[in-house]
């Protein structure tokens, strides 16, 4: 599969994706536990169907050290006993996030709720702004039809 557009190489793609990725690195430092926002953007690109991400954050959850069987289980995560009640209401929330056109109104009050019984206003600043930024990134990568599985861990660092 070859991507229908150059996002490394057009000049104006390059442009945009500077500007994306400075805002991207903006949340490393945010208080927010990385296997959270690791299974958030593992969540949200299995929503939006986009391998090219899933081959990204699946391997660099596993190079830092995830148990396997989480990565495996996050599609079913509401069935699935291995995440934290946090963990659970971040991936609630990032599936309310990314599917905001299936709502009318986009994240419900009882998520919102949900989340911040969880995390402080830092923490919901940092989830909202992951949500925003791998929805972002999928949404470059499926339109453009990126290829997956060519990703190695710190490629883009």
């Amino acid at each position: 599969m070859e991507a229908r557009l150059n996002l490394f190489t057009n000049p104006v793609a390059v442009k945009f994706l500077r500007h994306v990725v400075a805002a991207s690195k903006s949340l490393v430092d945010a208080p927010l536990p990385a296997a959270t926002a690791e299974l958030m953007r593992i969540r949200a690109s299995q929503i939006n169907g986009c391998g090219f991400c899933l081959d990204m954050h699946t391997k660099d959850a596993t190079e830092a050290g995830e148990d396997p069987t989480r990565l495996h289980l996050v599609a079913t995560w509401r069935e699935a006993t291995v995440f934290t009640e946090a963990e659970r209401a971040a991936l609630e929330l990032t599936e309310e996030g990314t599917r905001i056109a299936d709502a009318a109104g986009g994240v419900s009050d009882g998520v919102w709720a949900n989340a911040a019984k969880h995390y402080d206003e830092d923490q919901l600043a940092a989830l909202v702004s992951h949500i925003a930024m791998i929805n972002t990134f999928n949404r470059l990568n499926v339109i453009t039809q990126q290829p997956a599985g060519s990703y190695t861990p710190g490629q883009f660092d």
